[in-house]
């Protein structure tokens, strides 16, 4: 996948924006009610285990597809100042989140706000396959170590996204619990900060975008 982060700009060509066909624009509610179109913005609010550290956390999120790839734009607000975060698609949007892919980071400025820019699939086919077992390489040994080999699992749908503290430090210092989870490049990161748990769990609001 695709990535970029908060502290880089996207740069898309004029040719790829002249292909982008004319889309339809749609605001999500927490209803999640399926509709096929090609553009969609939504909200993500605090995450469970941040409604009393950062009640005021807030995330907008906007996600166009542009034909072959979805461009996904987060802006939030309301987070400490100058603190890295991790951006997730999972499963479901609380713990125990199921199966979750890592997108990318957002990082904050001065004034706890955080912008990044991301390229990959973000519609009605985001998924993970496992058709059998094969080996996995063991990279990371901390308190989550890398599996030596994966589950088998049929397609599983993924249509929630989620954002984490990098650092169990960080999430400390916000006020809000020290617990060390995976959910960053090394598997030791903070809690969860912002989720779309405003959404129903099997329509998380990723399966609004059409493929």
């Amino acid at each position: 996948m695709y990535k970029l982060s908060g502290r880089i700009s996207t740069v898309i060509g004029a040719a790829f924006l002249a292909a982008a066909s004319a889309t339809a624009t749609v605001a999500v509610t927490g209803q999640g009610a399926e509709a096929a179109v090609t553009r969609t913005s939504f909200e993500m609010v605090p995450a469970i285990g941040a409604t009393g550290c950062l009640p005021a956390a807030q995330a907008n999120v906007s996600i166009e597809s542009r034909g072959s790839v979805d461009v996904m734009k987060v802006s939030a607000v309301g987070l400490p100042p100058d603190t890295d975060f991790t951006l997730f698609v999972t499963q479901v949007p609380s713990a125990p989140f199921g199966l979750a892919l890592y997108v990318g980071d957002l990082v904050t400025g001065r004034n706890g706000h955080a912008h990044g820019t991301f390229v990959g699939r973000f519609n009605i086919e985001t998924f993970i396959v496992a058709p059998g077992v094969a080996p996995a390489p063991v990279v990371f040994n901390g308190a989550f170590p890398d599996a030596s080999s994966n589950p088998p699992t049929n397609p599983v749908q993924l249509y929630h996204l989620g954002v984490w503290f990098n650092s169990p430090t960080d999430a400390a210092a916000a006020g809000c619990s020290a617990n060390e989870t995976p959910f960053n490049g090394e598997h030791d990161a903070g809690v969860q900060v912002l989720s779309t748990r405003n959404f129903p769990i099997e329509s998380g609001p990723l399966r609004q975008i059409g493929s």
